[in-house]
């Protein structure tokens, strides 16, 4: 999980422009400056099993059935910065993605909370207490 970049990613992603919705007016109609990114993760040669297996838990949501990575920029209203800016945002993602989440450590309640709260039970208690009628 060292140097993404040094990995050379460019070759295993497939970039196509699509249609955008966004700002151009009339323009929008006849160009296509969206950009797709697509990652097959589970057929990537550059990945090891386990940095597989961590991408698909960590990013589940983002990842489709057939196993790829999809990532769209329509930002600009230019391709080439829409290029750049999936590109980014592939690298973040796989940095994001390849993290490992730290263990829990268990912990035990400090003695002073333990009392502060047995303080409060009582106090409590004895507030219904006295709620209650007297005994005749």
């Amino acid at each position: 999980m060292a140097d993404l970049q040094g990995r050379q990613f460019e070759n295993e992603f497939e970039i196509t422009a699509v249609r955008s919705s966004g700002p151009g007016g009339q323009h929008v109609n006849k160009t296509s400056t969206k950009i797709e990114l697509r990652f097959d993760v589970d057929n990537s040669e550059l990945l090891t099993d386990e940095e597989k297996n961590l991408l698909r838990n960590n990013l589940a949501n983002m990842i489709s059935r057939n196993g790829y990575l999809i990532i769209t920029s329509q930002e600009s209203r230019s391709q080439s910065s829409n290029r750049e800016n999936a590109i980014k945002k592939f690298y973040q993602l796989l940095k994001q993605g390849l993290n490992k989440p730290k263990k829990r450590k268990k912990t035990n309640p400090p003695t002073e909370a333990k009392e502060k709260r047995l303080e409060e039970k009582k106090k409590h208690s004895q507030k219904k207490d006295w709620r209650k009628p007297p005994e005749l």
